[in-house]
Order: C-alpha cells, then structure tokens, then sequence
C-alpha cells in the first residue's frame, strides 16, 4: 500500500538529511573541484527541505507536486554534489 502524502513527504525530508552532507563544514565542501557551487547548493536544499518540515509541521498536507518538486530538487543537488566528489553517485 502506498503512503499519504504526509508520510511521503517525510520519507523524503528523512532521506535527504540521511544523505546530503549538511555536517560538513565550508573547508570541507570547498576543498576539491568546483562543479557550480556546492556550498549554494547545499544551503538551497537545505532551505527547502526547512520550508517543507515546517508545512507539515503546521499541519499542512503537501500535494503530489510538492512531493514531486523535493525529489526533483533532491536529484539535482544530488548529481552535482556526487560530480564535486561530495556524496556518493
């Protein structure tokens, strides 16, 4: 059976947190090669991942899009972030 949206949603708050680096300090994330800017776009992720727990922590109920626009975001980061040797591809 598949999630509510709710559920769904921090699923993929949980992942993101579980994988992006957001421990990892600007010497860390600067030090190396530079595909666009993975300090900006860590801070982005971040601030989005912050807008969504804090709608569903009003009780807001997210809609498939919003799902839908967290992974997207996510993937992005994610592919950059794995090009700058940052996560894991």
């Amino acid at each position: 059976m598949k999630p509510d949206t709710t559920t769904a949603m921090t699923i993929l708050i949980k992942e993101i947190k579980d994988v992006f680096p957001f421990g990892m300090s600007e010497a860390e994330i600067c030090a190396g090669k530079c595909i666009g800017c993975p300090k900006k776009l860590l801070e982005y992720i971040s601030m989005q991942v912050e807008h969504c727990q804090a709608e569903l922590d009003n009780g807001d109920t997210p809609t498939l899009a919003d799902i839908s626009n967290l992974a997207r975001i996510g993937k992005k980061v994610h592919r950059s972030l794995a090009k700058n040797g940052l996560v894991e591809p």
